[in-house]
């Protein structure tokens, strides 16, 4: 059924319209901009174009709306949608600050509206079954978990980078430690292209469980890199989403003491046989499957103020030049 709406064309939002459209949901395509809506109509002439907001919530065929706009417009139009009794689908991050994303949860579980935030790594057939992995125990006991998300630009300036690059790292992190949250957070920043927008970061978190985990993140590298490092104590997995294959390896390295010296006994990489959906897709699917079935999605508003929390406290570290902030 096409009852679906996508509020901004733009960069991102042009890939939720076409998965939307793909997926038969596809009813409204909202933007301000006449221009991206003109020729977003002439690659779907089926599908209404708005750029009236208001007038959108107001069309009573529409049920679930995507916000696609600038992070600082999510928490007032994610309101908006819910009050006016639309299920929202929110891009990352949930909100700016704290209190708005709690609200945000709060209005969703009151209403009973379905609040999918899009933290798009949840969906990717190698993330799903690194999971997988994970909760079967084959990795052993988490020790480390390290990510690197690199590249030159899409630089910005109405968000640093820890803002627009690590909610991805963050939320995979959680969701590979079961949503504990860490004992302590820290993030060091550097300021190269303006003395307020940090180009590069890097956070660090320890948990109770005794895992640490580091996220650097940087849209001034000179090539493009998305690495994702888990060692276990029995085996260590590498994700690597810039690979046209072999996404996902694990490595079945040991360590064997010889006179009390520890010597990596070093294997080959294994590759590990994953899915070919696209993870969009998938995650636009469970939108629409939500508002069908009136079920809770993968990412929903909980899972979205957890990752908004730590983005906010890393944030306060960086003010503080890296003081780590306890969360205890």
């Amino acid at each position: 059924m096409k009852n679906i709406a996508v509020v901004g064309g733009g960069y991102w939002g042009k890939n939720l319209v076409r998965n939307f459209a793909e997926l038969g949901g596809l009813h409204t395509i909202c933007d301000s901009n006449e221009q991206t809506l003109l020729e977003l109509k002439e690659r779907y002439p089926g599908v209404n174009t708005e750029t009236d907001y208001a007038r959108l919530l107001s069309n009573i065929d529409i049920k679930g709306v995507v916000i696609s706009s600038p992070a600082v417009m999510h928490f007032a139009m994610a309101k908006q949608a819910m009050l006016a009794g639309k299920d929202v689908f929110v891009e990352k991050p949930l909100a700016l600050k704290i209190e708005d994303g709690q609200e945000l949860v709060d209005i969703a579980q009151k209403l009973g509206r379905i609040l999918l935030v899009g933290h798009i790594l949840e969906y990717h057939p190698a993330i799903v079954m690194l999971k997988e992995m994970v909760n079967s125990g084959e990795l052993g006991t988490i020790q480390y978990i390290y990510s690197n998300r690199l590249n030159l630009g899409k630089f910005r300036t109405e968000e640093n980078i820890l803002w627009s690059f690590a909610p991805h790292d963050i939320s995979v992190i959680l969701l590979l430690l079961d949503g504990q949250m860490p004992n302590s957070i820290s993030g060091h920043g550097g300021y190269y292209l303006h003395k307020d927008i940090a180009d590069v970061t890097m956070t660090t978190m320890s948990f109770a469980s005794g895992t640490r985990a580091h996220i650097f993140v940087s849209w001034l590298h000179p090539y493009k890199e998305q690495r994702l490092v888990i060692v276990g104590s029995q085996k260590m997995a590498v994700f690597n989403d810039t690979e046209p294959k072999d996404k996902l390896l694990i490595y079945d390295h040991s360590i064997d003491w010889v006179d009390n010296v520890p010597v990596p006994n070093r294997k080959d990489a294994r590759s590990v046989e994953i899915q070919t959906a696209e993870p969009l897709k998938s995650e636009c699917q469970d939108f629409i499957d939500c508002i069908k079935e009136r079920k809770k999605p993968r990412v929903d508003g909980h899972k979205g103020l957890q990752v908004l929390k730590l983005l906010s406290y890393c944030q306060n570290s960086l003010e503080r030049d890296g003081e780590e902030i306890s969360l205890e």
